[in-house]
């Protein structure tokens, strides 16, 4: 790493222990490697978040832009009529 900035990071106990022991175990090197996994795993799932978003407000736009909405009643009367109804399960 070209630069690095030092933090200083509050912890609960059972965090703190957890990170400890992910290093003893040998799954990370040091506590900071832990500490950067973390951030990359948190920055992705932010940046997945904004896509869904992006994705429902796309969806949104396009049901308003698809013309007026039909009464759900009207269509499956409609719809009973022509093909008759279900079996009963």
């Amino acid at each position: 790493m070209a630069h690095v900035e030092k933090l200083s990071v509050a912890l609960t106990p059972d965090m703190a222990a957890e990170i400890r022991a992910a290093v003893q175990a040998g799954d990370y090197g040091s506590v900071s490697e832990v500490v950067r996994d973390a951030l990359r795993d948190w920055r992705l799932r932010r940046k997945v978040e904004t896509l869904e978003i992006d994705e429902l407000r796309r969806l949104v736009q396009e049901g308003i832009e698809s013309g007026p909405s039909l009464e759900a009643d009207a269509v499956f009367a409609r719809l009973r009529a022509r093909f008759g109804r279900p079996p009963a399960a």
